[in-house]
């Protein structure tokens, strides 16, 4: 799913005035209406009138396995999340999607049931509980565009409110390892290691620290402590973002990290400070001191 780059106006309301209780949320100009709420209001969540609509929820829990999700729909969604509230007993939190107007039909939430499956199942981050992605419903070529549309500002909404189950990472692959060059106007970092053999590079693009596709990581997690890091590092091992040839992990694709430290962690396969790990391009210039600059000439 890709964004188009204009600004967007997302509005929070924090039902009990509490970051972690019941909020909804709301895009200016899309009718679309989500609510989350964690269990233990589930029962305070669905007297609400929205949770009686026909839409599509999404019900999120961790497990021994890692992050675990499962998406329905209903034609009144707080029946739906009743029966489950007794059938499933992993998930901890449940996100309500509808629209203000309760205009959503059968056809259209079977579609954005389908297709929020699909999305997580690409994305990989999350344990899909209903398996393979239900059969879509035939819908008109319009009504489809205007349900794409309508997922589109889904996806956008959930990493704003903590759900990342649905964030893509990954980019499109390319035809050749490491092919932007400064001519591009792209802002480009490297890190070199004749120590342990590593070669990568990232750009920073767009408020992501982009991993280039052919970039070495270490083979394996180096500390025996548990960190947040070393559970990315599994996930993007599992699901083959990270692949083994010879003595170092290589990246199939470009990966785009919140954090120059989070990047380089995963490719010395240890918390690092990727601040200082990362340089300019062709440069002795790390990325603090890049940084340093960037704000300075803004003051």
């Amino acid at each position: 799913m890709h964004y188009k780059n204009h600004g967007r106006s997302l509005e929070l309301f924090f039902i009990n005035g509490r970051p972690d209780g019941m909020l909804t949320a709301e895009v200016f100009g899309w009718t679309g209406h989500i609510l989350s709420a964690p269990r233990i209001q589930i029962g305070e969540a669905l007297k609400r009138p929205a949770s009686t609509y026909t839409g599509v929820y999404v019900l999120i829990g961790e497990t021994e396995g890692g992050p675990k999700l499962y998406v329905g729909e209903g034609e009144d969604i707080s029946q739906r999340i009743k029966s489950h509230d007794t059938n499933k007993d992993w998930w901890t939190s449940a996100i309500l999607i509808t629209s203000a107007a309760n205009n959503l039909n059968k056809a259209h939430v079977k579609y954005l049931e389908s297709r929020l499956v699909e999305e997580a199942i690409k994305v990989g981050h999350s344990i899909v509980d209903n398996g393979n992605a239900p059969t879509k419903p035939s819908l008109s070529e319009a009504a489809q565009a205007n349900m794409e549309s309508f997922l589109q500002n889904i996806l956008m909404v959930m990493p704003a409110i903590g759900i990342d189950s649905f964030l893509q990472k990954t980019r499109p692959k390319k035809e050749s390892v490491f092919p932007v060059s400064p001519d591009s106007g792209d802002i480009i970092f490297e890190v070199r290691s004749t120590r342990i053999g590593l070669n990568a590079e990232a750009v920073l693009k767009n408020g992501e620290f982009i991993v280039q596709e052919g970039s070495q990581a270490r083979a394996e997690w180096q500390s025996d402590r548990k960190h947040g890091y070393s559970k990315l590092f599994e996930k993007l091992v599992d699901s083959g973002v990270m692949k083994l040839e010879g003595k170092v992990r290589v990246f199939q694709s470009d990966y785009a990290f919140t954090s120059p430290s989070a990047s380089a962690a995963i490719i010395f396969g240890r918390p690092s400070n990727g601040q200082t790990e990362w340089k300019l391009k062709g440069t002795k210039k790390t990325y603090k001191q890049w940084e340093a600059e960037e704000i300075e000439r803004t003051v």
